[in-house]
C-alpha cells in the first residue's frame, strides 16, 4: 500500500493529544480521543489489506498475523522487560508483583480485560499502573484476531457488496451498543473490545466508501473539517463525559474525513516535524506512559519535569522506532510452524514467563530488605474473615450460639470488626458484622453503585436488626467524611486535587452545603432511633485518614534509602474534614441516648495523629485500619463488654 502522508500526520496528532493529555490533562482535556482516532486509523489499514487479498483471492490470515506480530510485540516487549529491571531496583514488593500480572497480560494483549476488573481508567489509582495504557492495544489485537477470520467467513457466503453492506450495519449497530453501555456498564465500556470495534470498522468504511473523485478544493475543505472535529473534542470533551458514548463520533467521524480527504498537500502532510512524529507514534504512544507514572511515583512532578519527560518520550520513541520497529524480525515464512521460530512469539514468551516469575513469588520477595517486607505486607493483613469480601451476610464471627455484640456500617466498620471481637472470648462468644463497602447504614440513602445496591443491602440490615438480636448492642461505624468530601488524599498527579463529593442522597451537590448536613441528620437521626428502640447503641467517630497509602510509602521510604520522613498527620488535618461530622455524630449520639466511641483519643496526640508504630503501619492503605492497627483501638471496646453482660 502506497505510504499514506496524510495517515501519518493523523497519527502524530493522535499521539500528541494523547501525550499532552497524560503530562497534563489541563493543557488538552479531551486528548484521550487521540486513541480513538487510533482505532479509526487501524480499521481503515487492516480493512485495506483484509478487502485487497480478498478480491484478488490472495489473502493469507496467517500472514496478516505474522505482520502485526512483527510490528507490535517487538517494542512492547522490551518496553515491558526494561520497566521488570527497572522494578527490580525501584518498586516495593507489591508494586513489583502487580507490574509483572500487568506485564504478561500486556504482552499476551489480555490487559483491557485486566484494566477494566480493577478500577476506572481516570482513577487517581491508575497512575500507579505503568502499563495501562497497554489496554488499547489489547483492544486492537483482539480486533486483529477476529476481524480478518470474520470476514474470510463470510466473504464465502457473501459478495463483496454484500460483506460492504454489512460491516456498514455491524458498525452502526456496534455503535448504538457503546453508547448503550457507556451508560450502563461505564467502565467495561471503556476497555472492553465489544465497545470499541465499531470505531475500528468505521475506519473500514474509509476505505470500502472512499471518495476518489473529490477536487482538491474539496479535499482541503474534508480534511479542515475532519481535523477541526478531532481538535475540538481534545480541546473542549474532558473526563466527565461518559466515554465512549455518543460523543466519541466526534473524533471518529474527525479521523474518518481526513482519511476520506487523502490530502498530501496540506501542512501537515508537509511538516517534518508531524511526519516524524507520526513515523514514530507507536513507539512514543509505548514510553510515554510510564514517563508520566514515573514523575508521579518518584514525586518529581512540576512543569520543568514535565517538558523533560516529553522531551525523553520523544527521544526514546525515535530510538524504539530506529533499533526495534525498523527490525524484519521474521524474514520467511513457508509454514505455519515457522511461525514458532519467531523473535516477537519468543520476546512475548520470555516476558510472559520471567512476569508470572516475579507474580508468583511476590516481586521476588527474596532480594528486598526486611524492613521493606515488613511495611509492604501490612497492605495486605486485613479482616481475616473476609465478612465484605464474600458478601457474607450476616457474617457471624465466633460463637454464633452467644452472639455479643453487632457491627455495621462500609469498609471502615469491617476494618474495625476483629478489634471489636477482640475484647470477647470468641469460644464461647461471637459477634456479627453487617458490612459492606461503600454502604454506610443510614436509612433512605440511595447510592452510587448501579440498582440501588446500598439502599437494598440497607432494608436488608434494618429488617435484620429490627427483627433479631433485642438489647445486643450495636456499633455504627463509617467513613463519613467521603460521603460529604470525597477522597481525602488531595494530592494528585498534575496538581488536581480530589475534592469531588461522593454524596448519594435525595441530592447531589458540587459543594456540601447546610441542607445536605440537614439531610444527613434526619436520615442519620431516623436510622439511630428506629435502632435505639431495639439495642444499646454506639457511634463511632471517624478514624483518622492518612491522605496517602501508608504501607507503600514505609517500603518505598525504606527501598529508596530515603531520609527519615513524617508519616504521622496534624491533628488539625482531621479535624478540618471531621469536626462537623463529629458536631454531628454527638448530637445525634446526644438525643438518642447512644455512646460515642472515639479513636481519635487513642490514634491522636501531641498534635499528631500517628500512621505507624516502630515503622510498621498501622493502616493496610491510606484510611483503613490494618490487623496490627485496629488492635490498638480494642480497650474503646471494652465498655461494651460490660453493657452485653
Amino acid at each position: 500500500m502506497k505510504f499514506r502522508k496524510d495517515i501519518n500526520g493523523l497519527r502524530a496528532i493522535a499521539v500528541i493529544a494523547v501525550v499532552l493529555f497524560h503530562f497534563n490533562p489541563n493543557l488538552i482535556p479531551g486528548g484521550f480521543a487521540g486513541v480513538d482516532v487510533f482505532f479509526v486509523i487501524s480499521g481503515y489499514l487492516m480493512t485495506s489489506i483484509i478487502f485487497r487479498g480478498i478480491e484478488q483471492k490472495n489473502f493469507s490470515i496467517s500472514k496478516f498475523y505474522i505482520a502485526r506480530v512483527n510490528r507490535i510485540i517487538p517494542a512492547l516487549g522490551v518496553l515491558c522487560l526494561t520497566l521488570l529491571v527497572f522494578g527490580w531496583f525501584y518498586l516495593i514488593p507489591t508494586d513489583y508483583k502487580v507490574l509483572a500480572k500487568h506485564a504478561a497480560t500486556s504482552t499476551s494483549f489480555l490487559s483491557n480485560i485486566i484494566y477494566w476488573t480493577e478500577s476506572g481508567y481516570f482513577d487517581s489509582s491508575s497512575h500507579e499502573k505503568w502499563l495501562l495504557h497497554t489496554w488499547s492495544l489489547s483492544v486492537e489485537w483482539q480486533f486483529y484476531i477476529i476481524y480478518p477470520a470474520a470476514l474470510v467467513l463470510l466473504s464465502r457466503v457473501l459478495s463483496v457488496t454484500a460483506l460492504k453492506n454489512c460491516i456498514i450495519h455491524l458498525t452502526l449497530v456496534g455503535f448504538i451498543f457503546c453508547i448503550y453501555a457507556t451508560f450502563t456498564w461505564p467502565n467495561m465500556s471503556y476497555y472492553l473490545f465489544p465497545t470499541r470495534a465499531w470505531e475500528m470498522m468505521f475506519g473500514g468504511l474509509a476505505y470500502l466508501f472512499s471518495l476518489n473523485n473529490m477536487s482538491e478544493k474539496q479535499k482541503r475543505n474534508i480534511g479542515v473539517i475532519g481535523n477541526c472535529l478531532i481538535i475540538t473534542s481534545c480541546v473542549f470533551i474532558t473526563q466527565d463525559v461518559p466515554w465512549p458514548g455518543y460523543m466519541a463520533i466526534v473524533p471518529v467521524l474527525g479521523a474518518f474525513l481526513v482519511i476520506q480527504a487523502q490530502n498530501s498537500n496540506s501542512f501537515i502532510s508537509q511538516n517534518i516535524f508531524i511526519q516524524k512524529i507520526g513515523s514514530w507514534s507507536y513507539s512514543i504512544y509505548l514510553w510515554h506512559w510510564p514517563i508520566v507514572v514515573g514523575l508521579a511515583y518518584f514525586s518529581i512532578y512540576n512543569i520543568y519535569t514535565v517538558f523533560a519527560g516529553i522531551t525523553l518520550t520523544i527521544l526514546l520513541g525515535y530510538l524504539s522506532y530506529k533499533y526495534i520497529e525498523r527490525i524484519n524480525f521474521i524474514t520467511t515464512f513457508h509454514k505455519p510452524m515457522d511461525l514458532v521460530k519467531s523473535k516477537p512469539l519468543h520476546i512475548a514468551f520470555f516476558t510472559c514467563v520471567l512476569s508470572s516469575s516475579i507474580y508468583i513469588t511476590n516481586g521476588i520477595s527474596g532480594h528486598y530488605d526486611e524492613n521493606v517486607l515488613i511495611a509492604d505486607r501490612e497492605s495486605s493483613n486485613k479482616n481475616p474473615f473476609k465478612c465484605m469480601v464474600e458478601n457474607k451476610f450476616p457474617c457471624y464471627i465466633g460463637n454464633k450460639e452467644n452472639i455479643k455484640a453487632i457491627i455495621i456500617g462500609d469498609s471502615h466498620a469491617d476494618a474495625l470488626t476483629t478489634s471489636l471481637a477482640s475484647v470477647f472470648n470468641l469460644n464461647k462468644e461471637g459477634i456479627i458484622a453487617l458490612t459492606k463497602s461503600a454502604c454506610p447504614y443510614i436509612i433512605n440513602a440511595l447510592s452510587t453503585k448501579s440498582g440501588n445496591e446500598c439502599f437494598i443491602e440497607n432494608q436488608k440490615r434494618e429488617a435484620f436488626l429490627l427483627n433479631n438480636y433485642e438489647n445486643i448492642p450495636v456499633i455504627w461505624a463509617a467513613r463519613t467524611g467521603v460521603y460529604i468530601y470525597g477522597q481525602s488524599n488531595k494530592k494528585r498527579i498534575n496538581n488536581k486535587l480530589d475534592t469531588q463529593p461522593s454524596i448519594f442522597f435525595k441530592e447531589k451537590y458540587n459543594i456540601p452545603n447546610e441542607d445536605f448536613f440537614i439531610e444527613l441528620e434526619e436520615n442519620l437521626n431516623e436510622t439511630i432511633s428506629k435502632l435505639r428502640k431495639k439495642h444499646p447503641i454506639y457511634i463511632v467517630q471517624p478514624t483518622p485518614e492518612m491522605r496517602r497509602n501508608i504501607p507503600k510509602a514505609i517500603a518505598k521510604n525504606y527501598l529508596l534509602k530515603n531520609k527519615s520522613t513524617e508519616f504521622a498527620i496534624d491533628e488539625s488535618l482531621y479535624l478540618q474534614r471531621n469536626t462537623k461530622i463529629r458536631n454531628l455524630l454527638n448530637k445525634i449520639a446526644y438525643t438518642n441516648d447512644a455512646v460515642i466511641l472515639d479513636p481519635a483519643k487513642i490514634l491522636c496526640s501531641d498534635n499528631k495523629c500517628i500512621a505507624e508504630i516502630q515503622n510498621r503501619p498501622i493502616y493496610f492503605d491510606g484510611d483503613h485500619l490494618s490487623e496490627f492497627g485496629n488492635k490498638l483501638l480494642t480497650p474503646m471496646f471494652l465498655t461494651i463488654v460490660k453493657e452485653s453482660k
